[in-house]
């Protein structure tokens, strides 16, 4: 397998660069090719910085530290393709003192700020199943976000398994977290975890897969906790596929093993689903014991060949008064973003 080709053609877009928002201004940064994002983010002193990136390749890993509240990270264009953070860990890879990563830690990009926004970037993590068969632990994240109020527009987020994590710093944190226009693909689980995640306008690729079994993958792996009234909802968005049709279901529920409290929340509605969705049994379990029929699986108002409702009982839908409490004002509440 290739690795991804992350720019975008040819090196006019770089010159074509507007002067970034907030110019000007003495809480701005600016990161040219040759320099480190993470430096960057190190450099930054209380709340309210930006930083922007200018189109370039950046192999490296970045964390946001709780510290740097209300952090911009953008590109210097509106060209998400133009400016690329990419690195290639995996839950299975070795640290230096022999331990592994884990599945959060392989995340090409952390966030635990409240109020962050990153926007016209591309995270990414190339590390492939096929380069290395001895690593079981294959989930490799390009982005994990713990911090509330972190909004993503224009962003796109490239990986294979557990492409886009959106978690919570704790059980009890409710986290809420909107995505706006944003690419995402993946094949396995490949956007999963517990916090408040509002998916607008965004558009969801699964891979192509060389297995000989399906499903090949899913969409969504939502771990919600029972507490939380909401999870996360895809409104507005599309999902199309490189495989071939109804190679993927939609969605399955994650209840870890260290928080079997679970009530995994899922709505994806007014959505276009491709054929890539099965559409007989989109759903499936990821334990036997905590059976998809039994969490908060809902859809409303969907069209396309995945959508179509062939077995009633495989697709629960909302009522129009239900639909009326999975919105994104309901599940972002007094943050407007």
């Amino acid at each position: 397998m290739r690795r991804r080709t992350f720019m975008a053609a040819g090196t006019g877009l770089a010159l074509a660069a507007a002067a970034p928002a907030h110019a000007g201004t003495r809480r701005l940064r600016h990161v040219h090719p040759g320099d480190s994002v993470q430096a960057a983010v190190d450099a930054v002193t209380g709340p309210g910085w930006t930083i922007v990136v200018h189109p370039g390749t950046y192999r490296e890993v970045v964390n946001v530290p709780v510290g740097a509240a209300e952090l911009t990270l953008r590109g210097a264009t509106r060209d998400p393709r133009a400016a690329v953070i990419v690195y290639d860990n995996a839950n299975g890879t070795k640290k230096p003192d022999g331990t592994t990563y884990g599945t959060a830690g392989s995340a090409t990009f952390t966030s635990a700020a409240p109020g962050l926004t990153v926007r016209d970037l591309t995270l990414a993590n190339d590390w492939l199943r096929a380069d290395h068969p001895d690593i079981t632990g294959t989930q490799a994240v390009a982005a994990c976000t713990y911090g509330d109020r972190t909004h993503f527009d224009n962003v796109r987020l490239l990986a294979h398994q557990d492409t886009l994590f959106v978690e919570t710093t704790a059980l009890a944190s409710f986290a809420r977290q909107y995505f706006r226009r944003c690419y995402i693909e993946g094949d396995v689980d490949f956007v999963f975890g517990r916090a408040t995640a509002v998916f607008e306008e965004c558009h969801f690729h699964t891979l192509q897969r060389d297995v000989t079994f399906t499903p090949k993958g899913m969409v969504f792996a939502p771990s919600t906790a029972r507490a939380n009234p909401h999870g996360i909802l895809a409104v507005r968005s599309r999902i199309t596929s490189g495989a071939e049709d109804g190679a993927y279901k939609l969605a399955r529920p994650w209840v870890p093993s260290y928080e079997t409290t679970a009530w995994p929340s899922l709505v994806v509605r007014d959505s276009w689903l491709g054929p890539g969705i099965d559409p007989v049994a989109p759903y499936t379990d990821m334990r036997e014991q905590y059976p998809w029929q039994t969490m908060r699986f809902r859809e409303y108002g969907n069209s396309g060949p995945g959508a179509a409702i062939t077995v009633p009982g495989n697709r629960p839908q909302l009522t129009p008064e239900e639909a009326q409490s999975h919105t994104r004002r309901a599940y972002l509440g007094d943050w407007h973003p």
